[in-house]
């Protein structure tokens, strides 16, 4: 089979750690007989540089007609890079959100996975990692309180700010979707997070979660207040499967679900739409203070091609393949700087791309 694949490298460590995963694509594309197409697009400070916008039209276009989006890290160092003396809607990140809108990708799924091999980095007692866990989080990625309306006025001689929390029932049902069919590929088991004990937005959340959870029976559905979902991550994550939330929530449960693997330079992403076409990167940031050293994790952008693989190719097979692959090199001992511990084998990002290609 043969795939186009829009490939935007982006700032810092992007081109680094997707130079990699573009490898391991390619030993896939060799042991399983498929072919990739790559076109090459700028986004963020690359795009900024170029053409004086963090996202073109053009790029835009070029991004719809690909079957997926491969993409690095986007953005540099705030306080020092000329990007960051721009107004807010021509910095980096406003190009990202950008291409989101322009593609409809509303669901964005997170992986939270701790490999056995890495359960010393885990902050948590072993009592509760056990043998590792493998949860994902499904964040609806654009309505809720971050798209809402917003004002800050003057009232009664009082500076007074107010952002408004809006989901309609279609916005929900569509992310919902996305989250049951996840399950199905999964354990099937799928935990709403909410705060319907207050929020009329998270009530019409539920009632809309359980009408979606009748079309897929076997799919067992729990709900759960964010504020408990927020303690039980840590004090029981070998519970979850799919976590299915809201915006804000999301953004906050998936940042916390990061931190107890251990290392967000292991952390996959994919932001999804209605139909195949998702845009795949790493969770983690640029890390300008790394770039160009070959000191970053690629693990994370490779973990995401597998992803793209999975998702928008329905490639089951090869992205069985990388991810055993990655569990593989890392049993062998190899690690990058952001996980190496005592007794292992450290490795630049260039050799860990080797090591797992190799393991293909």
């Amino acid at each position: 089979m043969e795939y186009k694949v829009a490939v935007i490298k982006g700032d810092c460590i992007g081109p680094e750690i997707v130079n990699e995963a573009m490898k391991i694509m390619d030993k896939v594309a060799e042991k399983f007989g498929h072919t990739f197409r790559y076109e090459q697009l700028l986004l963020g400070g690359a795009s900024i540089d170029a053409y004086g916008v963090p996202l073109t039209e053009e790029t835009l276009e070029k991004a719809k007609k690909s079957d997926g989006i491969l993409m690095g890290s986007i953005g540099g160092d705030t306080t020092t890079s000329p990007w960051y003396k721009l107004p807010a809607d021509k910095r980096p990140e406003a190009g990202l959100l950008a291409i989101r809108k322009g593609l409809g990708l509303f669901a964005n799924m997170r992986p939270a996975v701790l490999y056995e091999e890495l359960k010393g980095a885990c902050p948590l007692k072993d009592s509760i990692i056990g043998d590792g866990f493998d949860f994902v989080v499904m964040r609806e990625l654009t309505g809720g309180l971050y798209f809402g309306e917003r004002k800050t006025v003057v009232e009664d001689g009082v500076l007074t700010a107010y952002d408004s929390l809006t989901y309609n029932e279609n916005e929900i049902r569509r992310i919902a979707v996305k989250g049951f069919e996840t399950a199905m590929k999964r354990r099937k088991k799928v935990t709403s997070v909410d705060k319907a004990n207050v929020l009329d937005s998270s009530r019409l959340w539920r009632k809309v979660v359980e009408e979606v959870a009748k079309d897929y029976p076997e799919v067992t559905l729990e709900h759960m207040l964010v504020d408990n979902c927020a303690m039980q991550l840590v004090k029981d994550p070998t519970q979850f499967d799919v976590v299915l939330t809201e915006n804000m929530f999301g953004d906050i449960l998936s940042d916390e679900a990061s931190m107890v693997t251990g290392s967000i330079g292991m952390l996959s992403s994919a932001s999804l739409g209605e139909g195949k076409l998702g845009l795949y990167e790493p969770s983690h940031g640029s890390a300008p203070d790394i770039a160009g050293q070959n000191k970053a994790n690629p693990i994370a952008t490779i973990l995401s091609a597998a992803m793209m693989l999975r998702y928008s190719f329905d490639l089951d097979k090869e992205a069985d393949a990388i991810e055993a692959a990655v569990k593989e090199v890392l049993k062998q001992g190899y690690r990058t700087v952001d996980i190496m511990s005592e007794g292992h084998t450290l490795v630049g990002t260039k050799e860990m791309g080797d090591a797992i290609a190799a393991c293909i």
